[in-house]
């Protein structure tokens, strides 16, 4: 244990400020015990190394994104089909990998998978090691990731895209903490910045609601956690609450929601170009309640997919 913990591996490049640079290239893992397992089961998957094939399975895998609902992943997916033109046999649906778990479920459309993550760090956390293990025996390179998502906005009118620039936690703290071993580790929560300004100029072509870079906040509660008043305990005011969220907002805070610390975080440790990008289904200086219609919802959850297809069709070269 003399040289734990060990935050970076021989031949990660760094800027100078201490990040790992974003890169193409194969998707890798950071665990040389992995090396020694005669199979590894992909257990919230319902995947392995050794009883399916995954490099004949994954290995043109390009793009993953990951979103909250395994309902709303499934309809991303079939959004998917439409956008890439990928031809479905008559009579055939499109069919969800991990079927054998009801945890999560993983669409692949072409080159891209639809991936649902659950609500929350501790949720996002465990399929997304599952899946970095996968596209790394699957032998994929030059992977992007994006997580799409819903969020309480601030100051923004709801309906409105927010690319994250920067996740930071409930104390404003820019990094993931992880007890490991009896130790508290800090992992950096850095995304791609040039991804970001992509997705940016992609979402501004559409008039309709306003897109803007800024900085998310992840909390690992829904309630108490994001200042809400309307939760089953509150210890503190109206007053206090507005407070919290103003002083937030002044430094740059523009979203709030569960998962970015996380998947910024991940992503950062393994070198992976990724983004995230929300739409806000509140204003939090203005309301606790979500109280939009559900077709008003489901219009809002299409925005960031729309964007992020339009990327993924410029990369593809369709558009």
């Amino acid at each position: 244990m003399s040289d734990f913990p060990r935050f970076m591996e021989p031949g990660d490049e760094k800027d100078i400020s201490g990040r790992i640079t974003p890169r193409d290239g194969p998707v890798t893992v950071r665990n040389p015990h992995l090396e020694h397992l005669s199979e590894d089961v992909l257990y919230h998957l319902d995947l392995s190394n050794k009883a399916n094939d995954l490099p004949v399975m994954f290995s043109d895998v390009k793009f993953v994104c990951f979103g909250g609902s395994p309902n709303r992943m499934k309809k991303f997916a079939e959004f998917m089909v439409k956008e890439l033109g990928v031809k479905i046999p008559a009579g055939m649906a499109l069919t969800n990998i991990s079927h054998g778990s009801d945890r999560y479920v993983l669409y692949k459309v072409a080159s891209v998978l639809s991936v649902s993550h659950g609500m929350g760090i501790p949720s996002l956390s465990i399929v997304f090691h599952e899946v970095l293990k996968l596209l790394h025996y699957a032998k994929c390179t030059d992977v992007k990731f994006f997580r799409l998502g819903t969020s309480g906005g601030l100051g923004i009118e709801p309906g409105s895209v927010v690319i994250t620039e920067a996740a930071v936690d409930g104390l404003l703290r820019p990094y993931m903490e992880v007890a490991t071993l009896g130790m508290v580790l800090q992992h950096p929560a850095f995304l791609d910045k040039n991804l970001c300004e992509e997705l940016l100029e992609i979402a501004n072509q559409d008039k309709a609601y306003k897109s803007v870079i800024g900085k998310t906040m992840c909390t690992y509660d829904f309630y108490e956690g994001q200042g809400r008043l309307d939760g089953a305990f509150c210890d503190f005011t109206a007053e206090d609450k507005i407070a919290f969220l103003k002083r937030v907002h002044d430094r740059g805070i523009q979203n709030i929601e569960m998962e970015s610390l996380c998947f910024a975080a991940m992503a950062h440790r393994a070198a992976l170009k990724s983004a995230i990008i929300c739409c806000t289904v509140v204003d939090r200086l203005k309301s606790d309640q979500i109280t939009a219609s559900h077709e008003t919802l489901e219009e809002w959850q299409m925005r960031p997919q729309r964007v992020v297809a339009k990327y993924i069709r410029q990369q593809l070269g369709l558009e």
